[in-house]
């Protein structure tokens, strides 16, 4: 029975210990990469209509080369997109990235595409990108982005001041991966605004 219960005792203490080196990851999780800039000139944020347009999910495309266009932008408040991209083989020439494998959210050192999801939201007369938390509804929601006006088709959204793009970067290695990024959390009145969240038409 002594054997026993000193058997139980290590593995509790080894289990613990596991436990914590888990936690200690996930709470790293920020720090194991950093930020490289970007062109932002070279690419769009946009709500793109799911079926019938009722509803829409952000997308980002980069224009790569200047090989032919990979997408056009018309109007403005909002802003009407044609993804050319769609239209040809875009191999090397464009760049499309349409969902959380593509891009995530990030706050200064904070990596947060595991707490946080980017949602295009519709109201009456504006589409708006919004940054929901999914684990911890007391966190604050952010306006990240939006068109200055409404639409069901493929609509350019515009960062809010603050918010820029960024690409994740492993030691000096470039990765794929876009951040939705911002240096630090706005002030307690910017917050108050932002958590607003407006109501999604139907």
């Amino acid at each position: 029975m002594a054997r026993l219960r000193i058997a139980a005792a290590a593995l509790s203490v080894f289990g613990a210990t596991v436990a914590t080196g888990l936690i200690s990851s996930v709470r790293a999780q920020g720090s194991l990469f950093t930020t490289a800039e970007v062109d932002e000139t070279k690419f769009v944020l946009v709500s793109a209509p799911i079926g019938s347009g009722e509803r829409s999910q952000l997308n980002i495309y980069e224009q790569r080369t200047s090989a032919r266009p990979c997408y056009s932008v018309s109007g403005v408040a909002p802003g009407v997109v044609d993804p050319l991209l769609a239209t040809f083989d875009f191999t090397g020439i464009c760049n499309r990235y349409i969902d959380g494998n593509g891009y995530s959210l990030r706050i200064g050192a904070d990596d947060l595409g595991t707490s946080y999801r980017l949602t295009v939201i519709k109201s009456a007369n504006d589409v708006q990108l919004m940054a929901v938390p999914t684990r911890n509804p007391s966190e604050p929601t952010f306006l990240v982005a939006r068109a200055g006006g409404f639409g069901n088709n493929f609509v350019q959204l515009k960062l809010e001041p603050g918010w820029r793009l960024m690409r994740r970067q492993y030691g000096k290695r470039t990765l794929g991966h876009l951040y939705v990024y911002r240096d630090g959390v706005q002030s307690d009145s910017e917050s108050a605004a932002e958590t607003a969240v407006p109501e999604q038409t139907e």
